[in-house]
């Protein structure tokens, strides 16, 4: 039966959803990083972006967690998943 539930979308519980919407915002305060400058960040990232290649503005992801380095340091890294439809001819 659980793959007629992941058929159908299974929704998750909401607090599955509580819990992820906790961990994103103790991490961006963490980093000192207010969503405005996500969303900011995000938006200069694109326009950058669409001079090079047509992108799914849609399903464009951008993120910032943590990790740890080589010094076991922990430090913030941006993770961004940007589907590329098309790249532009130069000209």
């Amino acid at each position: 039966m659980e793959w007629l539930s992941n058929l159908f979308g299974r929704k998750p519980a909401p607090a599955q959803v509580a819990r992820d919407r906790l961990k994103l915002v103790l991490t961006y305060d963490r980093v000192n990083c207010h969503p405005d400058l996500l969303e900011m960040l995000k938006n200069d990232i694109m326009k950058v972006l669409l001079n090079y290649m047509d992108i799914d503005e849609d399903e464009l992801d951008i993120q910032i967690s943590q990790t740890t380095s080589d010094m076991n340091e922990i430090v913030p890294v941006l993770f961004a998943n940007i589907p590329i439809k098309n790249m532009r001819k130069q000209s």
